[in-house]
């Protein structure tokens, strides 16, 4: 079964790497996929996002890395034959968020979405919260 682990990826985090390795021992082949989010500002250019993934992936055999920017998810897993979405969740807010993509994409295309915890050791972290530490040097 192949998978889709979606996201902006601006940048890659720890918890992201842990989702990734923790999904390509669930499932026959993972695709990491970089998306646009329109509700945030790019901070990397996506070739470096890719880079970066690739990178991350390096010792995962069953992981592939791509990218959409133009389209919604549904699209991308339509045209790739995907059937299930990862999403890493670290709490009650992040679950908030993700359930209703997780219904329309559901009811859009049947595509399931398959939730991972994340380690509750790397919960606090977040692109947005990296990003933002990393402006202040």
């Amino acid at each position: 079964m192949r998978a889709l682990f979606p996201g902006s990826f601006d940048p890659v985090t720890q918890g992201h790497q842990d989702v990734l390795r923790r999904a390509a021992l669930l499932f026959d082949e993972v695709v990491v996929c970089v998306m646009f989010n329109s509700n945030k500002t790019g901070r990397f250019p996506i070739t470096e996002r890719l880079d970066r993934l690739r990178a991350a992936a390096t010792d995962l055999s069953n992981v592939t890395v791509d990218s959409h920017t133009g389209g919604l998810l549904v699209d991308y897993c339509r045209r790739a034959g995907i059937d299930v979405v990862i999403r890493g969740v670290r709490g009650v807010t992040d679950l908030d968020y993700e359930m209703p993509m997780a219904r329309m994409n559901h009811e859009l295309a049947g595509v399931e979405t398959f939730f991972i915890a994340g380690d509750p050791t790397l919960a606090h972290i977040s692109s947005t919260l990296v990003t933002a530490m990393s402006q202040q040097d």
